[in-house]
C-alpha cells in the first residue's frame, strides 16, 4: 500500500498482458497465519515477461480519465456534469475509513441523521436533497441504509444534479457510487494495521492472485474495533470480507464472482439535545463527552451480503455486451435512547435529560439484474459512441418496531449516568411491516462528436416503477427522464458545457425507511404523481500544468418543480410544494508540482423552500443544507522517503427544521498526515484528525437531537507490500 500520491504512469491499449512472477509472502504474524493455506495452495511458476506495447500517459495524483460506469460515454473532462470522484488512495492517506468519514471532509455534501422510523446509518444530502436512497455500488442500488466501510472501495463517484437518467428513481441533488476493487492481472500483497487513541484498533489486507493466464482472484478483509474519540461510552466494532474472483481475464468473454459481507456491533450515540429551556436554537452546552445513552441496552447491528456476477463479453467490432446480476440482504438492528431536555418548569424532572428507548429493526432484500450494450459506431459522417440498456429490479423492506417498557432513568444533564443499569424489557415480536418496490427500466446515452471541438451528450430513460406495502397502500408509474449537454472544446485539454437534466422521485420511494417526523415529503406511500425536479448547470474543466492537475468550476440550479405537500384548504397531499438550490461550485485535483499534490473545492448554495402548502415555511432555507463549505487536502513529498500532508475543512450554519428555529453552528475541521517509506516493502503513516479537537455537530434528525462528529484522534498506521 504506497502513500506516495505524486504523479503516476496511466497506461492504456495494452496488447498483451505480462505473465506473472513469483508468489505473495505473508508480511505480518497476524496476517501469514491465514493466508498461508491460501498461498501455497496457489504458487506460481516462474515465467518470463510477455512483450507489452503501452501508450503512457502521465496523470497527477487523485485524477481519473473516465468514471467506472459505462454510461458515462465520454472522459470526464469532456462530460458536461460536475462529477467528484474520490480514489481510494485520497481515502487512505486521509485515514477515513467509512463512507461517512469521507463525506464529513467533502464540499457540497451535508450529513443528516436517523432516529426510530428512518433508519441509523448514512444519509448524506448533496447540493440539498436526501441522497440516502441514491447510494449505489457499482453503478447498481444499494437500498441496505446501513454505515458503509472503506475496506473494499476502489473510488467514490459524487455525481452532481439530478441524474434519474443514471439512476433511475430518486436522485434528485445527485447520486454517489461505490466502486468496488476487482481482480487484477497481477500478484499483490498488501496490509495494514493500525493503532491509536481511544483503543483504535484496525487491520486490513488486500491481496491479489493471478491463477494461471487469465484468471485472478482477489481477497480483502477488514477487522476495525474502537471507542468514539471525544465521547463517553460510544464506540464501534466490525469486520469485513470481500472476495473477487475474475475468469477469462482480459478475453473476449470475462466473468467475475463476488462477495461482499459485513458485519457491525456499535453502541450509537445520538449526540446532545436541543436547548429548549433558554431557547437558544442550538445543542445544550455541556461537556462534550456527555453520553445520554445507556450502555447496558442500547446497540447497533448491521450486516450484510452482497453476491454480484459480472459477465461481459468483448466482441469483434469492438462494442461489449455485459450483464450484471446482484442479489444483496442487509439488516439493520438497533436500540438508542433519545436524549432531549425536559423544559417544563411544572414537571418534577425539569432540567434533566429524558432517554426514550427507541428500537428497530430493518430488513432489505435486492434482486436487480442490468444488460448493457456499450461501444462506438460512426452514421451521416459523426461518431458516437453509446450506451443502452436494460435494468430490472426486485426490492423487499421489512421494518418492525421494538416496544420497550419501563424507560431509562432520566439522566443529569451536565453529569449523565450511561452506565445505569436497565431494568425494562424489549420486544420485538411485532409483526414487520412489509413494502414491495418493482421496476423495470429502458435507458440509453450517447455522445456525438459534432466537430473536433464540439460534442453533444444526451441521455434518456423510462422506468416503470410500482410500489405495495402490507399496510393496503400500494401505487404504479412510468415515468421519463432525461440529460442533454453540449460541451465545447476549446483546446484538448479543456471543456467549456452547458447542460440540463431531470429526475423523478416517486411516492413510496422511501416506504418503510422513513420516520413520521420526515413528513409528507419524506417518500412515504401516497396516493400522487411523482415529483419532478430539473437542473441546469453550465460549467469548465481544465487539465492544467502540463494536465497534471484538474480544475472545475460549475454554476447551477436545482429545483424540485412539484413537490408534496399538504394542501391548507383541502388538506390533502398534492403536489403543490417547490424548493429551489442555487449554487456554485469549485474543485481541483492533480498536483501542483511533482513533488506537491492538491485535493479540494468550495460550494457556495442558496438553498429556499419556495412552496411549503400548509407548512407556513415558505421561504424559509431548506433544512440540513450547508451554504457554505469548503475542504482542502495537500500534501508534499520534500524527499524521496517523506510525504507530509495537511487539510482543512468548513462548514457553515445550517438549519435542521422546516421553520428554521433551531440549527448546527459552523465549524473549521483541521487534519494532518506524515508518512515515512522505509523500504519498498513497509511504510509508517501517521494521522491526526480533528487538529483542535473542535465540537462539530454533524448531523440531526429535525432539530430532535445533535449528532457530535469525533472529535481529536491519533492514528499511526504500518503499511506492508509485497
Amino acid at each position: 500500500m504506497s502513500v506516495i500520491f505524486t504523479s503516476t504512469p496511466r497506461s492504456t491499449d495494452i496488447n498483451e498482458r505480462a505473465s506473472a512472477q513469483g508468489r505473495c509472502a505473508a508480511v505480518s504474524i497476524a496476517f501469514s497465519s491465514l493466508f498461508a493455506p491460501a498461498l501455497a495452495a496457489t504458487a506460481i511458476p516462474e515465467a518470463e515477461l510477455a512483450p507489452i506495447n503501452v501508450r503512457s500517459e502521465r496523470k497527477g495524483a487523485y485524477q481519473v480519465d473516465r468514471s467506472a460506469s459505462d454510461k458515462f460515454t465520454a472522459p470526464l473532462l469532456d462530460t458536461p456534469k460536475t462529477v467528484t470522484v474520490i480514489k481510494h488512495e485520497l481515502i487512505d492517506e486521509r485515514g477515513a475509513t467509512s463512507l461517512t468519514e469521507v463525506l464529513r471532509t467533502t464540499p457540497g455534501i451535508t450529513l443528516g441523521a436517523g432516529e426510530g422510523g428512518t433508519p441509523i446509518g448514512d444519509r448524506p444530502f448533496v447540493r440539498g436533497y436526501d441522497a440516502s436512497t441514491d447510494l449505489m455500488i457499482d453503478g447498481l442500488r444499494d437500498i441496505g441504509r446501513f454505515s458503509h466501510e472503506a475496506f473494499n472501495i476502489e473510488q467514490i463517484e459524487i455525481v452532481k444534479g439530478p441524474g434519474s437518467a443514471y439512476t433511475g428513481r430518486g436522485s434528485t441533488g445527485g447520486s454517489i457510487n461505490m466502486v468496488s476493487k476487482a481482480p487484477k492481472a497481477e500478484n499483490f500483497y498488501t496490509g495494514s494495521i493500525t493503532l491509536g487513541t481511544d483503543q483504535t484498533r484496525r487491520l486490513t489486507t488486500d491481496a491479489n492472485w493471478l491463477l494461471g493466464d487469465d484468471t485472478a482472484l482477489r481477497l480483502n478483509l477488514m477487522a476495525h474495533d474502537a471507542d468514539v474519540a471525544g465521547r463517553d461510552a460510544a464506540k464501534v466494532s466490525r469486520w469485513g470480507v470481500a472476495p473477487s474472483l475474475t475468469l477469462g481475464l482480459h478475453s473476449g468473454i470475462e466473468v467475475t464472482l463476488s462477495y461482499y459481507g459485513l458485519r457491525t456491533d456499535d453502541i450509537p450515540d445520538q449526540g446532545l439535545p436541543f436547548d429548549t429551556i433558554n431557547r437558544t436554537g442550538l445543542p445544550v452546552q455541556v461537556d462534550r463527552k456527555n453520553f445520554y445513552g445507556l450502555s447496558s441496552r442500547d446497540y447497533r447491528r448491521n450486516a450484510a451480503d452482497i453476491g454480484t456476477l459480472d459477465v461481459s463479453h468483448q466482441m469483434g467490432d469492438g462494442s461489449k455486451l455485459r450483464n450484471v446480476t446482484r442479489y444483496g440482504k442487509t439488516s439493520n438492528e438497533y436500540v438508542y435512547s433519545r436524549p432531549t431536555l425536559q423544559d417544563d418548569p411544572k414537571k418534577r424532572n425539569y432540567g434533566m435529560v429524558t432517554r426514550r428507548g427507541l428500537g428497530n429493526k430493518l430488513e432489505n432484500s435486492s434482486l436487480i439484474n442490468q444488460t448493457e450494450l456499450t461501444g462506438k459506431l460512426r452514421t451521416a459522417g459523426l461518431e458516437h459512441s453509446y450506451a443502452a440498456g436494460v435494468e430490472l429490479s426486485r426490492e423487499r423492506t421489512y421494518n418492525s418496531r421494538f416496544i420497550i417498557s419501563n424507560d431509562a432513568p432520566v439522566a443529569d444533564l451536565y453529569h449523565p449516568d450511561f452506565g445505569q443499569a436497565f431494568t425494562g424489557t424489549i420486544d420485538r415480536s411485532a409483526p414487520a411491516g412489509l413494502t414491495k418496490h418493482d421496476n423495470r427500466a429502458v435507458y440509453m446515452f450517447d455522445t456525438i462528436a459534432l466537430t473536433p471541438q464540439w460534442d453533444l451528450n444526451g441521455g434518456l430513460r423510462y422506468d416503470r416503477y410500482e410500489v405495495s406495502s402490507s399496510a393496503g397502500k400500494r401505487g404504479s408509474w412510468g415515468f421519463w427522464n432525461y440529460q442533454a449537454g453540449i460541451v465545447f472544446k476549446p483546446q484538448p485539454n479543456a471543456s467549456i458545457y452547458a447542460s440540463y437534466g431531470t429526475s423523478s422521485n416517486p411516492s413510496g420511494e422511501a416506504e418503510g425507511q422513513i420516520g413520521g417526523a420526515d413528513g409528507v415529503a419524506g417518500g412515504g406511500l401516497r396516493d400522487v404523481a411523482p415529483e419532478s425536479n430539473r437542473s441546469i448547470e453550465v460549467g469548465s474543466k481544465w487539465n492544467v500544468l502540463d494536465e497534471q492537475l484538474m480544475l472545475t468550476a460549475a454554476v447551477f440550479r436545482t429545483e424540485k418543480v412539484n413537490g408534496r405537500a399538504v394542501d391548507p384548504t383541502s388538506g390533502l397531499v398534492e403536489l403543490i410544494g417547490n424548493s429551489r438550490v442555487d449554487g456554485v461550485e469549485l474543485g481541483a485535483a492533480g498536483n501542483l508540482t511533482p513533488a506537491w499534490t492538491l485535493f479540494g473545492g468550495y460550494t457556495w448554495l442558496r438553498p429556499i423552500l419556495r412552496a411549503d402548502g400548509a407548512g407556513g415555511n415558505s421561504g424559509k432555507q431548506l433544512k440540513y443544507v450547508a451554504p457554505r463549505s469548503f475542504s482542502a487536502w495537500t500534501t508534499y513529498k520534500p524527499s524521496t522517503q517523506l510525504t507530509v500532508g495537511a487539510g482543512a475543512s468548513y462548514m457553515s450554519e445550517r438549519f435542521v427544521t422546516d421553520d428554521n428555529t433551531r440549527r448546527l453552528p459552523s465549524y473549521w475541521r483541521y487534519d494532518a498526515m506524515a508518512s515515512y517509506k522505509v523500504s519498498k516493502h513497509l511504510d509508517f503513516r501517521l494521522n491526526i484528525q480533528n487538529l483542535s479537537n473542535a465540537t462539530i455537530f454533524d448531523g440531526s434528525h429535525v432539530g430532535v437531537f445533535a449528532n457530535i462528529a469525533p472529535g481529536r484522534s491519533v492514528l499511526l498506521t504500518a503499511n506492508f507490500k509485497y
